[in-house]
């Protein structure tokens, strides 16, 4: 697959995240010391949006059920979720980020 334009630098400051959309999927985008992961955005749990809890560190926390992912890996860092987050490379070309999907 190539790789999709989904935000532009400017609209995702140092660690934070936002909800963007890559050939149809809901993804996670997350700007950590100006390197950027994508992960799904959807709880493997109980299909919560991730992009509404809380990111702290490399760690995102859903908001249904406190369920934690690694933003890096997709790893679960705390249950209840017991699946890993599906990752997706992402590539900066000038202030577009894009990402394989």
């Amino acid at each position: 697959m190539p790789f999709v334009k989904v935000a532009v630098k400017k609209e995702l400051e140092a660690s934070k995240m936002m909800s963007v959309e890559a050939n149809g999927k809901a993804i996670l985008l997350t700007n950590l010391g100006d390197t950027y992961y994508a992960i799904d955005n959807t709880c493997t749990h109980m299909k919560c949006m991730l992009s509404d809890g809380e990111l702290t560190g490399e760690n995102v926390r859903c908001p249904c059920h406190s369920s934690m992912f690694n933003v890096k890996t997709g790893s679960v860092v705390k249950g209840p979720a017991k699946k890993p987050e599906p990752t997706y490379q992402v590539k900066v070309d000038g202030d577009h980020i894009t990402v394989n999907v």
